[in-house]
This record gives structure tokens, C-alpha cells and sequence, in this order.
């Protein structure tokens, strides 16, 4: 009789087929709920970030401008890399005000302006070329300095 039941106990170790294929269905059915939900998370937090890191560009070049005589590096992209090699008005080299130049979200880098043709203002344009990663010129999908005013 005691060898009886050891042999119903070695036989029922695992899992059987079935019950293996009921855990897979129902871990399916809840990827499929979850996945969408995080992917529109992740657009909205790529979105933030490249905000945020446009706005500490925005810290840069201010900070940059107050060493200048309130001016901004004229010009476009290539300006920025004033940021990382300042010189003072008196031609000595300052303390960089970044130490490499951000990129947004996506890893592309950020367009600049100066001065500003994109909008009313006297502050520098900087923009990203957004999620499609296509450069609008500011608009489109692309996230600006300007567009909305949450910056």
C-alpha cells in the first residue's frame, strides 16, 4: 500500500500541457491590455523629458548671455558649442556652461536660432524634431521653446 502512493506522488510533479497552455493564454490576454497603455506612456514621457532638457539648454544659454552683455550666441546649431568653450568679452576663457550639448528623447539633437525668426520674441528658438524624428522647422510634431508656452 505505501508504494502505492509514492508512485501517484512521483507521477504528479509537474504541470500538465494544458494547464501550462491556460497560464500562457491568461498571461497573453493581460499583455495585450498592458502594452498599448505603456507605449503611450512612454510617448508622453519622451515628450517631458525633451521639454525639461530644452528648458536647461534655455538655463545655459542664459547663464551664457549674462556673461555676453545679454546676448545669445548668434547663429544656428553650430553656436552652441559656445556653451562648452566660452570665451569672456575680455578673450579668456570662462567655465563651460555645459559639458557636452543635450540631445532630446529620441537621441537627435536640438535645433537652434538666434535670433529668433520663429516667434515673437527675444529669446533663442530651440527646438526638437519631435517623435517622427522629422524636422518641421517648429512645427508638425516638433517640440519648441515657443509653441505652446509650457516651456
Amino acid at each position: 500500500m505505501r508504494t502505492l502512493r509514492n508512485s501517484n506522488r512521483n507521477r504528479r510533479r509537474g504541470f500538465t500541457l494544458l494547464e501550462l497552455l491556460i497560464v500562457l493564454a491568461i498571461i497573453g490576454v493581460l499583455a495585450a491590455m498592458v502594452v498599448p497603455r505603456l507605449l503611450g506612456s512612454q510617448r508622453q514621457a519622451n515628450i517631458g523629458a525633451t521639454k525639461a532638457s530644452i528648458k536647461g539648454l534655455e538655463q545655459a544659454l542664459k547663464m551664457y548671455a549674462v556673461d555676453h552683455n545679454a546676448e545669445f550666441p548668434v547663429g544656428g546649431q553650430d553656436s552652441l558649442n559656445l556653451l562648452m568653450n566660452p570665451v569672456g568679452t575680455d578673450g579668456k576663457p570662462l567655465e563651460p556652461y555645459l559639458e557636452k550639448i543635450p540631445t532630446d528623447a529620441w537621441g537627435q539633437p536640438f535645433y537652434y536660432e538666434y535670433p529668433n525668426s520663429k516667434a515673437q520674441t527675444t529669446k533663442p528658438a530651440i527646438w526638437s524634431s519631435g517623435p517622427d524624428q522629422k524636422n518641421d522647422n517648429g512645427g508638425g510634431d516638433d517640440i519648441s521653446n515657443w509653441a505652446d508656452g509650457s516651456i
